[in-house]
C-alpha cells in the first residue's frame, strides 16, 4: 500500500476523532455542562458549539422543559391514627443547569423523598375525614417545603398534586355505611319536607275555599237582602200608588158609588166562597141586608176622608 494514502487515512480519521470529539450540538430546551480536565468550565446553550479535545468534555446533560416525577406510593398515618395508602406527582423544572449539577446528586430522586416526608408530616396532623377535603392545603404545604429546599439544587418545584388517598378496607366499608346512612337521612329529610309542605299547601287550599264560599255567601245574603228590600219598596210604593189613585177616584163625579159597587160585589164574593169552602157557616146579623153593609162601609170610607 502506498504510504502516503496511508498517511492520509490515517489523517482523516484523525480529524472526524477530533470533530466528535469537539463538536457539540446542544438541542433546543437543553444545556449542557462542561468540564476541562474535570472543573467546572462553562454551560452550553442551544445550538453549534468546538470543545477543545481531549481537554473538555461533556459531564452533565440537562432538559429545561417541565418534568413529571411519580412519588410512589406511601403509608402515612392521620392524627385519628388510620393508616392510608398515598401517592402523587410533582411537577418541576430545571431553573440553573450548573447546581443542579454540582448543587444535589440526583435533584428527581431528592425530590421524590422529601415530598414524601413532607406528605407523611402533612397527614399525620388531620384526621382521616379531612385528608380528602384539605388536598389544595397538603399541595401547597408540600411545594413550600420542596421549594425552600430546591433553591441551592437549581430547580423549580411548579406544583404537586395528591393522586389517590386509599383508606383500609374496614374504613371504607364503614364509610361506605356512614354515607348510606346519611343518604337515607337526606331522603327522609327531603320526604318529610314534601309531606309538610303538602300539608301546608292543603290546609291554604281549604282556607282559601272557605274564605271564598264564605265570601259568596256573604254575597248571596247581600243580594238576597237587597232583593227582598227591593221587593218590599216596590210593594210599598205600588200599594202607595194604588191607594192614591183609589182616593183621587174618590174625590171624582160617582167615585163614591162606584166604591159602594166593589164593596158590595166583594162581600158577596168572600161570602160564598166562606160558605163554600167550610163546613162551619158563620151568618151575620144584616146578612139579608146588603145595602146596610154597604152603607156602613161607606160611611167609614166618608170619615176616613174626612180624617
Amino acid at each position: 500500500m502506498n504510504p502516503s494514502l496511508v498517511a492520509v487515512i490515517i489523517f482523516a480519521v484523525l480529524v472526524i476523532v477530533v470533530l466528535v470529539k469537539t463538536a457539540v450540538i446542544v438541542p433546543q430546551k437543553h444545556e449542557y455542562i462542561i468540564e476541562r480536565l474535570g472543573k467546572y468550565s462553562r454551560t452550553l446553550g442551544a445550538g453549534f458549539h468546538i470543545l477543545l479535545p481531549f481537554i473538555d468534555k461533556v459531564a452533565y446533560r440537562f432538559m429545561l422543559k417541565e418534568e413529571v416525577v411519580n412519588i410512589a406510593s406511601q403509608t402515612c398515618i392521620t392524627k385519628d391514627n388510620v393508616t392510608v395508602e398515598v401517592d402523587g406527582l410533582i411537577y418541576l423544572q430545571v431553573q440553573d443547569s450548573k447546581l443542579a449539577a454540582y448543587g444535589i446528586n440526583d435533584y428527581r430522586i431528592a425530590s421524590a423523598q422529601l415530598a414524601q416526608t413532607t406528605l407523611r408530616s402533612c397527614i399525620g396532623r388531620i384526621d382521616l375525614d379531612k385528608t380528602f377535603e384539605e388536598r389544595e392545603n397538603i399541595n401547597a404545604q408540600v411545594v413550600q417545603a420542596i421549594d425552600e429546599a430546591a433553591q441551592s439544587w437549581g430547580i423549580k418545584l411548579l406544583r404537586y398534586e395528591v393522586s389517590d388517598i386509599v383508606p383500609p378496607q374496614s374504613v371504607k366499608q364503614a364509610m361506605e355505611a356512614q354515607m348510606t346512612a346519611e343518604r337515607a337521612k337526606r331522603a327522609e329529610i327531603a320526604k318529610s319536607e314534601g309531606e309538610r309542605q303538602s300539608t301546608i299547601n292543603r290546609a291554604e287550599g281549604e282556607r282559601q275555599d272557605a274564605i271564598l264560599k264564605s265570601e259568596g255567601e256573604k254575597q248571596r245574603m247581600i243580594n238576597e237582602a237587597e232583593g227582598r228590600a227591593a221587593q218590599i219598596r216596590a210593594v210599598a210604593e205600588a200599594t202607595a200608588q194604588g191607594l192614591h189613585m183609589i182616593a183621587e177616584q174618590l174625590k171624582s163625579p160617582g167615585g163614591l158609588d162606584a166604591a159602594n159597587l166593589r164593596v158590595a160585589e166583594q162581600y158577596v164574593a168572600e161570602f160564598g166562597k166562606l160558605a163554600k169552602e167550610s163546613n162551619t157557616l158563620i151568618v151575620p146579623s144584616s146578612a139579608s141586608d146588603v145595602s146596610s153593609m154597604v152603607s156602613h162601609a161607606m160611611a167609614t170610607l166618608n170619615t176616613l176622608k174626612k180624617s
